[in-house]
């Protein structure tokens, strides 16, 4: 997780030294947005924006016009005026939801023509929860492929927790692929740090993964991965996860490869991926046998039979440092059954409920008895 953190800060430095945004000559190949629900989206999409991503729109979509404020340079748009009249929704997932509805035209207009949306939410709250899985199904709809980015509360936040399963559910019906992200697991990595911190640090993460993947996809690469190529390996991709590494040893690609492994956001089984898109960024040395080797090590990772797409790009200003970017896309991980082991338990242990023996019913249907029947 030392190396999360490290990552979390070093796309925020490059951006500095280049003075800012990223240039303005590149031309996004397709049409990506951000849209930000809730207060966590709202955070992360704001993050975004200050580290300069200017080859994709991002959105902040809230309730709460102050809860809106954080997203700062983002575009904001508020849904719901007359559900919560600009005010929250109270921790009720059905507010939430029932504010998208209520906006349905303005969320349409919203992902109108978009090639590739991203739905970002933390889960627990009343707009993100309720209101996400309307946004995703809005622009699946209109013809986005949907890539929900979904955040689990601390489960110290029980009040939250409890509307997990449900909203985990709703999300994996609403988009093709949704990337799980287990605050919890961030937060035993850096167990001296306070909760407060763990949920920035854990907002960098989740910002620099979202920018990772929109650079794959958008911006030239040495070797280019084209939306098509994206589009069919997260489409019905199911659970996701997302892992980076990097590395500047004399075997950096073999390492970034074991880092991207070992720090995904979520506890995964790789070897049941359907899919995976990797992305290698490396200096002016970077070799081609170097990008062959990380294709190579992934591939023997997640099975023979996974889709892979896999793209590369020159960065002149790495330092030397070999950057892997993976999304595995139909793993095997709790969030596939969340919520079912729980409800097939109830369903075989029905007799356990009942503490009365077995007693005979004795009840007349009306109907003749036949003894002694033969063919």
């Amino acid at each position: 997780m030392a190396k999360l953190r490290r990552q979390a800060t070093t796309r925020r430095s490059v951006r500095r030294r280049k003075g800012g945004l990223a240039s303005d000559s590149v031309t996004p190949r397709c049409r990506i947005v951000v849209l930000g629900i809730g207060g966590a989206g709202n955070r992360i999409v704001g993050r975004l924006v200050d580290d300069g991503v200017s080859v994709t729109e991002c959105i902040a979509v809230n309730t709460d016009l102050k809860d809106l404020n954080s997203a700062d340079k983002a575009r904001k748009v508020l849904i719901g005026e007359k559900v919560t009249r600009g005010l929250s929704a109270g921790g009720n997932p059905a507010a939430g939801r029932a504010a998208a509805q209520e906006s349905k035209e303005l969320i349409e207009s919203l992902v109108e023509n978009v090639d590739v949306a991203f739905v970002v939410v933390g889960l627990g709250g009343g707009t993100g929860t309720g209101a996400a899985p309307v946004v995703a199904e809005t622009a699946r709809r209109k013809g986005a492929v949907v890539v929900g980015v979904v955040a689990t509360p601390f489960k110290a936040e029980e009040y939250r927790v409890g509307f997990v399963p449900e909203a985990v559910s709703a999300m994996r019906g609403a988009c093709d692929t949704v990337i799980v992200v287990d605050h919890d697991k961030i937060r035993r990595e850096v167990p001296e740090l306070p909760v407060g911190e763990v949920r920035k640090l854990a907002d960098q993460i989740v910002a620099n993964m979202i920018e990772n993947i929109v650079e794959t996809v958008s911006e030239p690469s040495l070797i280019n991965v084209d939306i098509a190529d994206f589009k069919s390996v997260v489409r019905e991709g199911g659970v996701a996860a997302v892992g980076m590494g990097e590395s500047d040893a004399p075997n950096r690609a073999e390492e970034a490869v074991r880092n991207a492994l070992s720090t995904p956001l979520l506890n995964v089984d790789y070897a049941s991926a359907t899919g995976a898109l990797i992305h290698v960024s490396g200096d002016l040395n970077m070799t081609v046998q170097e990008v062959d080797r990380v294709k190579e090590l992934v591939a023997d990772s997640i099975g023979r039979s996974a889709k892979v797409v896999w793209g590369a790009r020159v960065n002149p200003s790495s330092g030397g440092i070999l950057k892997v970017t993976l999304v595995m896309t139909g793993v095997n991980s709790p969030y596939m059954h969340f919520g079912l082991d729980n409800m097939i338990n109830e369903l075989y242990d029905l007799e356990s409920s009942y503490s009365e023996s077995e007693k005979p019913l004795h009840v007349d249907f009306g109907l003749d008895q036949i003894e002694g029947f033969e063919e």
